[in-house]
């Protein structure tokens, strides 16, 4: 074998890259919030666009890894974040305005919340919250003063979009009790209390969700994949009538209505890249952006003529876009920073599909160092992603770069289950996660086992939430693919993991796994704890102690088992928890560091 060094990027300088994220354009449309941790630590900052200049709002009142968004009031005075402790997502809603003054609005800490909207005389927010003992919407006072709860289901209801008239309030619930599998939107009359649903595509379930109201708060555009692909609609109120937009050929997200309500935007999805589409509502035209290929996303409207929006690639950090569609010129209002990285050093990754043990082509993102000589044999990650519905993009990943600068190859495989391709894929492991998807990462490992620079003995998997569920499933139930295998904010167990969950958490396990009573079978035979002492490689756990999606006592159980086994803690396995530490881990720059260097480190100990 042809002896190799790796050229690693420099890791603190990478890793210490400061990010923008969830940029916010205030309603007047002269101020764009975001969040930036150039601090160290996630903070609120709000640039004045006339003059570009950038202000620093908050000052330590933001969580470290914020897993819900803002909003502006509609005098562009004050913002409104949910807040929590140490990262258990027991948002309560607060305020801030541009000086920096915070109040909070709702004292919950047992129960999850998020800001919702803002009406248009600028009274009211809605805001959703589980203190009812499901997710339901309220609404309140700006100043928290009055409280009235809108929605009471059992069932997770999402939303509070208000009309520009204020008579009514958008909503996303299910009626259909038998087919969890299924989403409606709903119409709540802010004056009679009443709400019904609207927009009924088909009886047999599909994902109905609303985007954004006319100006004229006649007609709704949503999105529904009734078809097979989400696809892009606008709903007349009055007639009730659908006029489709999307032509059902590439799967198209729901975006907003210029001011003028003259056009909408719309993202598609294809191929695991994110574009813009600018459409006509009168001529059912569309206009695509001249902006290289990559992801972009979050489009919001300065005028009918300029947009903003999140732009990143394969190999470009990400960035606010601002693009006048006049002329099809862009600039850049945040710009990423680079540090001392030269960005020729950064490895371009593929886009390819490999056949899974059935023939179904399953797609993928392989990175691989950068001018790798011939003869090399590399040890190769299987990385599996969240969700299970999520979606790995070809979009600047600087965990993936920096792994492969190490000398490893890492493929990122959309195993089914995963969103951008189709109702039929996004739902084909109902009821059997750690089934087929499971196989689909096993034929990852198969695929790189074909690549002539991939050593086939060292192999590893790993991944993150529903990532941290496969890796074990992957080194409990198919062991012999598997040299080592690194569990992140992993599931061990699914009934102790129901047990622990928020209500809306059971419902989506439910939607997508069944009752824990009625398919317990099923339930055991995807708990990695049940086959615990079939594993053969070496482990890595990690996880944060808030954490209220995927508990620690899902990391706990197992390393407990192994222990239990004979195992030895540093030597068959390796355990560690992290303090303060919710679901995710990398809210702020230093234990963002820390995770990805023990992940990269003992795979490099192991592989």
């Amino acid at each position: 074998m042809k002896d190799y060094k790796p050229k690693p990027l420099p890791f603190d300088d990478l890793m210490s890259l400061p990010s923008f994220s969830l940029p916010n354009l205030s309603y007047d449309k002269k101020k764009l919030a975001f969040y930036y941790d150039e601090t160290g630590k996630i903070e609120l900052y709000v640039m004045d666009l006339a003059t570009k200049k950038i202000e620093q709002i908050s000052n330590g009142e933001i969580p470290r890894a914020p897993r819900t968004g803002f909003v502006w009031d509609r005098k562009a005075e004050k913002i409104f974040f949910g807040k929590d402790a140490g990262g258990n997502e027991q948002n309560d809603v607060w305020s801030i305005d541009l000086k920096g003054s915070t109040k909070a609005l709702t004292e919950t800490p047992t129960f999850q919340e998020h800001a919702g909207n803002v009406s248009h005389d600028n009274e009211w927010i809605t805001f959703m919250s589980t203190k009812s003992g499901q997710m339901n919407v309220h609404k309140m006072k700006l100043d928290g003063s009055e409280e009235t709860q809108l929605s009471a289901s059992d069932v997770p209801v999402m939303g509070g979009l208000w009309s520009p008239d204020d008579k009514w309030i958008l909503m996303g619930t299910n009626e259909m009790k038998t087919n969890l599998e299924n989403d409606d939107v709903y119409l709540y009359n802010n004056e009679t209390s009443e709400m019904k649903r609207i927009i009924r595509i088909t009886e047999d379930g599909s994902h109905d969700n609303y985007g954004d109201w006319a100006p004229d708060s006649k007609s709704i555009a949503f999105q529904s994949d009734a078809s097979g692909l989400e696809q892009v609609g606008i709903y007349n109120l009055e007639t009730e009538e659908i006029n489709w937009l999307s032509d059902g050929k590439t799967m198209e997200y729901v975006g907003k209505f210029c001011p003028e309500g003259s056009q909408l935007a719309v993202l598609q999805n294809s191929e695991s890249t994110i574009k813009p589409l600018i459409y006509n509502i009168e001529t059912g035209e569309k206009k695509e952006l001249k902006i290289p290929s990559g992801l972009a996303f979050g489009i919001q409207w300065i005028d009918c003529t300029k947009i903003i929006f999140f732009y990143t690639s394969d190999l470009a950090r990400p960035e606010v876009w601002l693009y006048d569609l006049s002329t099809d010129k862009y600039e850049v209002l945040l710009k990423a920073e680079y540090g001392s990285i030269d960005k020729t050093m950064f490895a371009e990754p593929e886009y390819i599909k490999y056949k899974s043990f059935d023939g179904l082509e399953i797609p993928a993102i392989v990175y691989k160092p950068k001018d790798l000589p011939e003869g090399v044999k590399l040890p190769a990650i299987v990385n599996i992603h969240g969700g299970p519905t999520g979606q790995y993009f070809r979009m600047f990943n600087a965990f993936m770069q920096y792994v492969a600068s190490e000398g490893f190859v890492v493929i990122l495989p959309n195993i089914r289950g995963s969103t951008g391709y189709g109702v039929e894929f996004r739902d084909a492991c109902i009821k059997d996660w750690g089934g087929k998807d499971l196989k689909d990462a096993v034929f990852a490992a198969e695929y790189l086992k074909t690549l002539s620079y991939v050593d086939p003995d060292r192999i590893g998997v790993g991944g993150g939430s529903y990532g941290g569920f496969m890796t074990f499933l992957a080194v409990t139930k198919e062991p012999e693919h598997w040299k080592a295998g690194f569990a992140w904010i992993g599931i061990s167990d699914m009934f102790s993991m129901f047990e622990e969950s928020m209500p809306h958490f059971k419902y989506f396990l439910q939607r997508q796994m069944g009752n824990p009573i009625e398919d317990k079978d099923l339930w055991y035979d995807r708990s990695a704890i049940n086959f615990v002492d079939k594993m053969t490689a070496k482990l890595l756990i990690l996880h944060g102690i808030n954490d209220p999606r995927c508990p620690i006592s899902q990391a706990r159980i197992f390393r407990d088992k192994l222990v239990e086994l004979g195992k030895e803690d540093g030597k068959d396995f390796e355990y560690i928890e992290y303090g303060e530490v919710g679901h995710g881990g990398f809210g702020d720059i230093a234990t963002r560091k820390k995770s990805i260097r023990a992940m990269t480190d003992f795979f490099k100990r192991s592989l």
